[in-house]
């Protein structure tokens, strides 16, 4: 093979995979999120309910805008009548033909609907306990409170989240960016902590504190905080929770032996379980012959090697 062709097929790989990553931005659901971001930020801070679960939600709910509830009832968010209604209806088939759902003079009465519908039902109280930014257990605790019947509804909400990157908005400041610097200074007029460094499945790795950052550990270790998301595969501003893991070299491509496979829970992400077995993101889609698009589901059975 030339040297000409070798270069030929570098760019065409480049190209292949730039396509690849453009195609996985549904640009309905940009276009909802730029149109709707500031108002889910508004009303996290009226009523305490995660702007990324709230933007989730009436992605799904409404298929971005476009499905026939949202264009002829505004209802966003796929909320039932209930006999506590008492405005206009309008009736769709869902769980059974004919279904009865709340309709709106204009998205925002759905929108505040929607909030007071978690905020204000006894049903839904346990989920106001849980931290502003732990958008896993809220979208955990929507689906086993009944918010929907879909058995894969809380890890569909986390992939929306994750992959659209919107717990950006839950620390109420929307997409506005902190530069670097500012960042570095603000931790360097921090003390370092101590670290305890632990090793699971071959990797070393340690574990999230509250309020933590891939920036206040990399300062801590004198690590790179490029080298820290490049290993654990998260883009800038993914949010830590206390007790998550962060590698501290690059992980492995299969589990190590006696975990062959790993059975699917509620609140679980491909990244959560690549996480949780030290292996890259990319080699469990492969292994299991999932495209991007998958989304697990409770109960699914996965290869780990």
């Amino acid at each position: 093979m030339t040297i000409k062709h070798r270069y030929f097929i570098f760019l065409l790989l480049i190209f292949t995979t730039a396509t690849v990553t453009a195609q996985r931005k549904n640009p309905s659901y940009q276009k909802y999120i730029d149109k709707y971001s500031s108002l889910a930020v508004e009303h996290q801070r009226k009523y305490g309910i995660p702007a990324s679960i709230t933007l989730a939600q009436g992605i799904l709910e409404s298929g971005a805008g476009q499905s026939k509830l949202a264009r002829e009832s505004n209802n966003h968010f796929g909320i039932k009548c209930h006999s506590d209604w008492k405005g206009e209806r309008a009736y769709h088939d869902d769980d059974a033909r004919g279904e009865c759902f709340r309709k709106y003079r204009k998205v925002e009465d759905s929108y505040e609907d929607h909030s007071h519908f978690l905020a204000d039902r006894p049903r839904y109280a346990s989920l106001f306990k849980l931290r502003i930014t732990d958008y896993k257990a809220w979208a955990q605790g929507l689906q086993k409170c009944g918010y929907a019947t879909d058995r894969a509804y809380a890890n569909k909400l986390i992939k929306m989240i994750e992959d659209y990157e919107l717990y950006r908005f839950d620390s109420g400041k929307g997409a506005k960016k902190v530069s670097a610097k500012e960042i570095e200074k603000q931790i360097k007029s921090e003390p370092k902590h101590r670290r305890n460094v632990y090793k699971t499945h071959g990797l070393i790795y340690v574990q999230a504190l509250n309020n933590d950052s891939f920036e206040k550990i990399a300062y801590d270790l004198d690590f790179k905080v490029k080298n820290l998301r490049k290993y654990n595969e998260v883009p800038e501003d993914f949010p830590l929770q206390p007790g998550d893991i962060v590698y501290l070299q690059k992980k492995k491509k299969k589990a190590d032996k006696p975990y062959y496979d790993h059975v699917v829970v509620i609140g679980e992400s491909m990244h959560s379980i690549a996480q949780q077995y030290g292996i890259q993101i990319k080699s469990l889609y492969k292994m299991n012959k999932k495209d991007p698009e998958y989304i697990p589901e409770e109960g699914d059975v996965l290869k780990l090697r």
